[in-house]
């Protein structure tokens, strides 16, 4: 039985990892603390594969218990977005610093498993606009989040040559789609979601880039680094997502309009975050074989079709984002 380990993966992300890879088969074990409020969490899952422990990736008995015996890890904890970390410094810092260092420590002590850091193409910043960003393209990480997530990656990287364990760095895009622990806090997701309710949407530098990944492609990403030989993924970087998925908002807005006509959209320019990046996603394809199944489109339509089905609750709109923490 192949078994996986996922740290903070009762998250939006975290959510689809679980059902993808417990549909291959997979024994899960997901460890989360429910940073931002049990409210907003969806259900355990109940599967004869799935094991949740509710706790702190940082605490010392979690640690030993079941890194020390993994055979796949994948560290999606963290407090996770820019608005979030600014709004939190000092947490901040506690958790994406020092205990995201204390859980990479630990790792790096397991002599047998794959262990899979998931960081952020915002480490990339503000690139000039016609330069798509490898993964050996200088970081200009702009935010608190970010520059944890560089922090982050280095540290990894200081093992190299020291560990027997295999250590792979995903640098994931903008996320979208559906998760039963959902967030609106995102690009595709708050766009569709608030002009499908008729709301006024704010939106500021409609030009500027970002690439953009389903989260079920995460899942795959994920698998197709526990497919790989060590000697291809081993102490190696790559970016998340596909070339076909880089957009700016405005694209991603005239998109939702064929399929949305309510709503009302003001543009506005000179928002607090600067960023605007293009990303070249050649090496994941050509070395793990991975190209993103699913499109913007795709992502548009289901969400849509999700909101028809009144799937979600919107009384209260902090229930479905990274907005506070508990």
């Amino acid at each position: 039985m192949n078994k996986i380990l996922l740290l903070g993966g009762e998250g939006y992300i975290g959510n689809v990892v679980s059902k993808y890879f417990l549909d291959l088969g997979f024994e899960v074990t997901s460890i989360d603390n429910y940073i931002y409020g049990s409210h907003n969490y969806p259900k355990t899952l109940k599967h004869h594969n799935f094991n949740f422990i509710k706790g702190d990736i940082a605490d010392e008995e979690i640690l030993n218990k079941y890194i020390a015996s993994a055979e796949n890890i994948v560290l999606l904890a963290g407090l996770v977005g820019d608005p979030i970390t600014k709004k939190y410094p000092e947490i901040s810092n506690q958790i994406n610093n020092v205990s995201i260092n204390k859980v990479i420590d630990r790792c790096m002590k397991n002599q047998n498993c794959k262990f899979i850091f998931v960081s952020t193409c915002s480490n990339y910043g503000l690139i000039p606009e016609d330069i798509t960003a490898d993964e050996d393209y200088k970081l200009e990480p702009l935010s608190l989040y970010a520059k944890s997530k560089v922090n982050a990656e280095k540290y990894i990287m200081s093992y190299k040559g020291k560990t027997s364990t295999v250590a792979t760095i995903l640098r994931f895009a903008t996320a979208f789609g559906v998760s039963d622990r959902m967030r609106f806090d995102l690009t595709v997701n708050q766009f569709v979601k608030s002009l499908y309710g008729n709301e006024t949407l704010t939106v500021f530098d409609e030009h500027t880039w970002r690439p953009y990944c389903h989260v079920i492609d995460f899942a795959r990403a994920i698998e197709s680094v526990f497919l790989a030989e060590e000697n291809i993924c081993n102490f190696e970087i790559f970016n998340c997502g596909s070339d076909e998925n880089n957009y700016t908002k405005k694209m991603i807005l005239n998109e939702i309009s064929k399929n949305i006509k309510s709503g009302k959209i003001v543009y506005m320019k000179n928002d607090t975050d600067p960023r605007n990046y293009r990303v070249n996603f050649q090496k994941i394809k050509s070395k793990l074989s991975f190209h993103a199944k699913y499109s913007v489109n795709f992502g548009i339509n289901e969400l849509i079709n999700m909101l028809k089905d009144d799937y979600f609750n919107f009384n209260t709109r902090n229930e479905y984002g990274n907005y506070t923490i508990s």
